[in-house]
């Protein structure tokens, strides 16, 4: 009797100590937990989207950032931040750049994340570009200007008015300022590009140029790249522009929004809707005001190219194109998958 006293209790006690030990390691990796997988992918504004080394693709949307591996997507952010993401950004090293509205960057190892704001020399919460550049350094265009990140300090270049010029006195804008840098590209001469709700920049790591077509500066640039032949292409207020360093030609003079480069050189675009009629796609809006085109390589040699017109939203944002050959787009309600025949909506 007094054996089974004494298995009894020593059960009792080992059970509560379990229990204990269980709390203690919840509460410990509440913020390393694996988020749950699901179905489908977000269903509200998704701004950027991006293929890691691995295959998976990444999405910044409002709900979070997803990872998708082909077959279900995660929230990655989920349990760490409500935050609504702008930008994403995979860098040499395989880490992870989140960029948030008011929150700012998340940096993501893989395994754990740490926040960078103003409080670290930030110049804005709000983030709404991320690039890397050939030496490992992080930009971040932001409200107000941008933030380059050396990995230990940031050196702060800050937009005055229709200037840009570098910071030396720490600023940081706690509010929003106007003019956010909505595109960063470095060229093959190691020029940087900005592209901002107001002017378009140059720097060549000494001054800005505002960057010009006729004595005309171009405004409210959405996207900026430079193709493999070295041409610089512009989307913005003014159209769709393409300059190769001598001379300007335009794609079409409607708002752009995206412009995105594909492996074969076909130039994707996202902008107003010129031609309603040449909507060859397979989907459809109740409100059709953007269109998602494909200019083809061989058509970009000729005076003038003539899109195909692949889809048509209320509103298009970042194309990326796949290592299977895949389109990627987003929109106001998630992102869509185009394999060149068909148009898969991932919100359901």
């Amino acid at each position: 009797m007094k054996y089974i006293q004494l298995y009894a209790l020593l059960f009792i006690a080992a059970l509560c100590l379990s229990c204990v030990q269980n709390h203690a390691e919840e509460k410990k990796d509440i913020n390393s937990r694996q988020p749950e997988s699901v179905i489908s992918g977000p269903n509200s504004i998704t701004r950027n989207i991006i293929q890691d080394r691995k295959g998976n693709i990444w999405l910044a949307s409002w709900q979070g950032i997803f990872k998708y591996d082909g077959k279900s997507f995660t929230n990655i952010t989920a349990k760490v931040t409500s935050a609504r993401f702008f930008s994403i950004l995979e860098d040499k090293k395989g880490n992870f750049w989140f960029g948030s509205i008011g929150s700012g960057v998340y940096y993501f190892d893989g395994k754990s994340f740490k926040n960078i704001t103003i409080k670290e020399g930030l110049l804005n919460n709000d983030v709404t570009s991320i690039y890397e550049d050939r030496e490992g350094n992080i930009w971040f265009g932001v409200y107000g200007g941008t933030s380059r990140y050396d990995g230990k300090s940031f050196q702060n270049y800050i937009i005055n008015g229709d200037k840009m010029k570098m910071d030396f006195s720490g600023i940081t804008f706690p509010n929003r300022p106007p003019y956010e840098v909505n595109s960063i590209i470095q060229d093959k001469n190691d020029r940087f590009w900005f592209a901002t709700r107001g002017n378009t920049f140059i720097y060549d790591g000494n001054i800005f140029k505002v960057f010009k077509n006729n004595n005309k500066p171009f405004k409210n640039v959405r996207s900026i790249i430079e193709d493999k032949k070295g041409n610089i292409r512009i989307a913005g207020a003014d159209g769709i522009w393409s300059y190769d360093g001598a001379a300007f030609s335009t794609f079409t003079p409607k708002f752009g929004g995206y412009i995105y480069e594909d492996k074969k050189g076909n130039i994707w675009t996202a902008s107003e809707s010129s031609d309603e009629k040449k909507l060859i796609s397979l989907q459809s809006s109740d409100d059709r005001k953007w269109a998602l085109s494909r200019y083809d390589k061989q058509s970009l040699a000729g005076k003038k190219a003539i899109p195909a017109i692949i889809a048509s939203k209320a509103m298009i944002f970042g194309i990326m194109e796949d290592d299977k050959g895949n389109i990627w787009f987003g929109d106001f309600n998630g992102v869509h998958r185009y394999d060149g025949k068909t148009i898969t909506d991932f919100s359901n």
